[in-house]
Parts: structure tokens; sequence; C-alpha cells
């Protein structure tokens, strides 16, 4: 049975999915949080489509040969039971403790998220079957690929419980956004405040853009000083803003 998960409300999904996660990392970094961005976990395929969603996530921690073994691929505590408990939309965040030789998912378990109606995978662990994987469609951002089954380097311990994945803090229920630069967190109590902050933020570094490829220097533009933001503002209100 699927997880209870909160919906991503549809304004706030589609205006997070006009925003880099250059952009968010920023904003949040001005509300005094640096550590955001899930080391190691890079797009698989390019380009890459950006995602949004909430974080449904997983757990491995280091092998251990009494319970890491192919059994424990049919066990109830297992990651083909968690991906039968992933509800459309999510965004399976799956901490694998940065382990590079032994690939958490293949194509099969893929396939299946896909089917679930996942939005993507982030872990910052690695994949195995790679073609597989890239064909079922399912966007990917992980540490590369390995051709050994999780069971070779890791146990796998539950699902919906607080991870470490690339050294990020990540909550059931927290938000991701991922692109070309890689995956970033928004805390779940911070959502609505970070997303309206991260779309003004796109909007005035388009304007800034729009001024710099119009020949004006840098500096007291980016940051804006008061003159320019007095511009800015001038022209948010003209356009609507």
């Amino acid at each position: 049975m699927p997880a209870e998960m909160p919906p991503l409300d549809t304004d706030l999904q589609r205006a997070l999915e006009a925003v880099s996660t250059a952009t968010l990392t920023t904003v949040l970094l001005k509300r005094g949080l640096r550590n955001v961005w899930i080391r190691g976990a890079r797009p698989l395929a390019a380009p890459a489509p950006r995602r949004v969603g909430r974080a449904f996530t997983l757990r491995f921690v280091p092998a251990r040969e009494d319970l890491a073994t192919p059994a424990s691929w049919g066990a109830p505590v297992s990651t083909r039971a968690a991906i039968e408990a992933m509800p459309a939309g999510c965004i399976a965040v799956v901490g694998a403790i940065g382990v590079t030789d032994a690939g958490i998912f293949g194509d099969i378990l893929c396939a299946r998220m896909r089917r679930r109606g996942v939005a993507a995978l982030v872990t910052d662990g690695v994949v195995r079957d790679a073609a597989g994987v890239l064909g079922t469609g399912l966007p990917v951002w992980c540490g590369g690929t390995a051709a050994p089954p999780s069971v070779a380097g890791l146990t796998f311990v539950g699902w919906q419980q607080p991870v470490g994945c690339g050294g990020v803090a990540v909550f059931p229920d927290d938000v991701i956004v991922a692109d070309g630069d890689g995956a970033v967190l928004i805390p779940a109590a911070l959502l609505d405040a970070v997303a309206a902050e991260a779309v003004e933020q796109e909007r005035l570094e388009g304007w800034i853009m729009r001024e710099v490829e119009g020949g004006a220097a840098l500096p007291g533009l980016y940051p804006p000083d008061a003159v320019h933001a007095a511009r800015y503002q001038a022209w948010a209100r003209e356009h609507g803003g």
C-alpha cells in the first residue's frame, strides 16, 4: 500500500519546476541553510529534466554478511516492498552511504518505480544495468554505475525514516528539486517561503541578465544597490510584478 504523503500543491510544484537548483541554494543560504545540495547525485542522463517532488526515503547501512544476501530481496523489509509503498509523484531518496561498488537498483526495480508514477530517483550511491535503467525513462541522479548488486556492499534497513544522502539530512516529506546541477533539499516547513523567494530571485536575475547583455557593469548591479533595486522594482511593477 502506498505511504501516506501530503500532496504537493500544484501551483507550488509548477513554480519550483521553473526555478534552478542554483537559485534554490542561494535562497536557502540566505536563510542560513548551507548543507542542502546532495553530494554525489549527478544526472545519469543528459539533458536532465527538472523534477520536483516530496522525498520518499530509503536507507542502507554497510553490508553485514548474515543480512545482506540475495534471499533478503524477498523479505518484508526490502527494496521491493519499499517500492510498492512509493506514492505517485514522490522522489525516491536513497541513502547509500556513498558506496560506489554496489548498485542499489537495476532496470527491473526502476521500471516498477516508473510504472508507479515515481518522479525520480536520487541517491549518493550507484545503479546497475545502466542501459536498462536509462531505457525505463525514470530520471535518475546518482554517483554512477556498478555491476555488483546492492547486497555486495550494503544492507537495506527501511524506508520513510530520516536518512543521510550525500551528506544531507533528508526527512520524509521534505521536497527535492533536481536538475542538471544536481539535487537540492527544501525542508518541508520552509517550502512556501522558499518557493516564493526563489521565484522572485529568478525574476530578479533574469532582469540582471538583460542588463548585462545590454552592456551594464556588474558593480552595483549584481547584487543590486539601492539605485538598481529601485530600477528593478519599477520594471517589475511595469511588467506585472
